[in-house]
């Protein structure tokens, strides 16, 4: 069985965030992989599958959803724990593409962000892609990162300087990296800067970002910093759900560290 997955990047779930080409390669496909995660996180499902009304011109595709298994506990093996996981969800990828396209053909399947940036679904593939003859392509969307830093007004870099990306995991576990002055965070479902000694450090952090509900807090992290784990939890209780990352900068970088 041949399969050509392509996996769509479409930025926070905004129609908008999704490129012509992502449109395109949506159209195309025959199949369309949605996940559950259950009814708390229902609204990630309603959003795909309003997106492929909104974005399919045809009839023809066929709309499949899909119960993603729960990762196990994994603070004593994360990486175990995540393979583990990632196995199953290819094995369900495949049980669904095999009931629904038995002779193969072109399915997609739509991404939060972008498959390149601290996403598995591109790892998933890789093992699909052990067990039948799988070619993948990658329609990148709208970035959280870029999502983010438009929402503020604000560039990512200062002149001339890096920008570490990293997870919420790490730096709750490691501290505030060596030698970094901007560090961008994902994946922070424990809010990792509270960690920090924030008398130094600014933050721009956005949730739903792109989409009517965004919301942005910005400013000195010893100011700001509760008011966020306020407002963060209080739209997680509204939802069942929540999308946010943030950028933290150390005061003085460069001369440039502005407020918005």
């Amino acid at each position: 069985m041949k399969i050509e997955l392509s996996l769509i990047g479409i930025g926070t779930g905004h129609p908008d965030h999704i490129t012509r080409q992502g449109v395109a390669a949506l159209n195309r496909a025959q199949l369309v992989l949605v996940p559950l995660k259950g009814e708390d996180k229902a609204d990630l499902a309603d959003l795909r599958l309003q997106l492929c009304r909104e974005l399919i011109t045809h009839g023809d595709e066929v709309v499949a959803a899909f119960d993603v298994p729960v990762r196990e506990g994994a603070e004593a093996d994360y990486r175990g724990a995540v393979d583990r996981w990632h196995d199953a969800i290819a094995a369900i990828w495949l049980a669904t593409i095999e009931q629904h396209l038995p002779e193969g053909g072109r399915v997609a399947l739509l991404v939060w962000g972008d498959p390149s940036l601290y996403d598995s679904t591109l790892r998933i593939a890789r093992r699909l892609a052990t067990r039948t003859e799988l070619t993948t392509t990658v329609v990148p969307g709208i970035t959280a990162l870029q999502a983010l830093t438009a929402a503020h007004a604000i560039p990512l870099n200062d002149i001339n300087a890096p920008v570490l990306i990293t997870t919420g995991r790490r730096l709750r576990e490691r501290g505030w990296p060596d030698s970094a002055d901007t560090v961008a965070v994902m994946l922070d479902g424990q809010c990792a800067f509270q960690t920090l000694e924030p008398q130094d450090l600014h933050i721009w952090w956005g949730a739903f970002l792109g989409m009517p509900d965004q919301l942005c807090i910005s400013g000195r992290l010893a100011d700001v910093g509760p008011q966020i784990l306020r407002e963060r939890e209080q739209a997680r209780a509204r939802h069942g759900w929540i999308m946010d990352t943030y950028l933290l900068k150390r005061a003085n970088v460069n001369g440039s560290h502005h407020a918005h």
